[in-house]
């Protein structure tokens, strides 16, 4: 069905898709209690969360909608000896989008605002645990995109290896390392992007603005620290350790209690959480101060936030993206040694510099291996700019203009003209 509808939505002009696009959003938009329903049934996330995480998701699809309709291609003219010559982008055909259950709609969003824009059909694999919002944009693209335009296919990781499998033009994955090299085996030559998460750096210098130990605590206990590009990894110089490990846990005993900020997904996910803190080195300290409001795991995957100090630099917990509310803290000998820290784990999706002097930070922040790196801010992003990672935490381009690129290819028409 996607192979039949990609051939109708592929012809459309792009005004003309761009706007079915808006009439998509604008009807996600009119659902949106339903939709924040559906977003809260798989995740356990709190009201004004999925609220705010289906609005982002219009914005996105509303951006591409009008960013299909910019010029991409390289001038049209005159390149050859009595020749004229332009580029056409074309569609690659059925994409498969495959997302993970931390952001359901939102990683869908991200997908499938590139991919529809530029005139493919798209099979939205949703995580097995989130399938409600997918079915969702399903039901409301029939109507405003037209059927088989957006497919959804719940099911589990065989479902998703399958999908791969399947006569599709390309993958776009978001989800694990092991999941990503997996979608490479089985997607041999054919297109891919992977996004496959951060475990991310936050170099903290001395003169760090008041607000940075409030910013980097909510970021990594929002969404209860399931998000790829949250702050992971605090690194500071050594002068100045304590007062962050103080200001770090002063900061988390002074986030909302652990149900404000949602619990961990699954069954799987606290117990992998708790591993990776019991593997922690007998000589690291936890400061804790986040208490549960009677909330227990009988109830519940709910996790309290805390800061691990006086880590060993191959600490479990700080070469393994935790996810979950939690941030190590290590030191530093200089600046080039705290780089050295941050860009010391495979995977290079994000990160962040905090301190005083222009200069300084702007220095540390190109010297940090990320797609995306925050100057005394975090995980601060919009459809207009891009995001994606390096390493270990995949390739591709989401978000902006260049994501369209992602999900089309150029053919050049060169006409002899005498």
């Amino acid at each position: 069905m996607a192979h039949d509808a990609r051939r109708g939505w592929a012809a459309l002009p792009t005004g003309e898709r761009s706007r079915h696009m808006l009439a998509f959003a604008d009807r996600i938009q009119a659902a949106l209690p339903e939709y924040v329903a559906a977003e809260r049934a798989g995740t356990g996330k709190p009201v004004h969360e999925a609220e705010g995480e289906v609005l982002t998701s219009v914005d996105v699809l509303r951006f591409y909608a009008g960013a299909v309709r910019a010029a991409l291609s390289p001038a049209p003219g005159h390149h050859l000896p009595d020749r004229e010559s332009w580029v056409r982008w074309e569609p690659l055909g059925v994409v498969a989008a495959i997302v993970p259950w931390n952001y359901p709609i939102v990683m869908s969003a991200w997908r499938l605002g590139p991919a529809l824009a530029a005139g493919n059909a798209v099979i939205l694999k949703p995580a097995e645990s989130t399938p409600d919002s997918a079915l969702l944009l399903a039901r409301d693209a029939a109507e405003t995109l037209g059927p088989g335009v957006l497919t959804a296919l719940p099911g589990d990781r065989t479902t998703g290896r399958r999908l791969v499998e399947s006569p599709v033009e390309a993958v776009a994955f978001t989800g694990s390392i092991a999941g990503g090299r997996d979608v490479a085996a089985r997607a041999g030559l054919r297109r891919i992007s992977l996004e496959l998460g951060g475990n991310c750096p936050a170099v903290v210098l001395p003169g760090a603005p008041a607000h940075t130990y409030a910013e980097l605590t909510g970021a990594a206990t929002y969404n209860a620290g399931q998000s790829c590009a949250a702050p992971a990894r605090v690194i500071t110089l050594r002068a100045n350790y304590a007062e962050v490990v103080d200001r770090l846990a002063e900061a988390m005993a002074q986030r909302p209690a652990g149900m404000a900020f949602g619990p961990l997904n699954n069954a799987d996910q606290i117990r992998r959480f708790d591993d990776i803190l019991s593997r922690t080195g007998a000589g690291t300290s936890t400061r804790s101060g986040l208490a549960l409001d009677g909330a227990s795991r009988a109830e519940g995957y709910w996790a309290e936030g805390r800061i691990l100090a006086d880590l060993e630099p191959d600490d479990p917990a700080v070469v393994t993206e935790v996810f979950g509310p939690c941030l190590t803290v290590q030191a530093a000998d200089d600046i080039d040694h705290a780089i050295r820290l941050a860009n010391g784990v495979d995977q290079a999706l994000a990160g962040s510099v905090w301190g005083a002097g222009e200069g300084q930070l702007l220095a540390v922040a190109r010297a940090l291996d990320a797609g995306e790196v925050w100057v005394n801010c975090v995980l601060e992003q919009c459809p207009e700019l891009p995001h994606g990672g390096r390493g270990a935490s995949g390739h591709g381009t989401d978000l902006s203009v260049l994501a369209l690129t992602e999900f089309q290819r150029p053919k050049t028409v060169t006409v002899r003209v005498v």
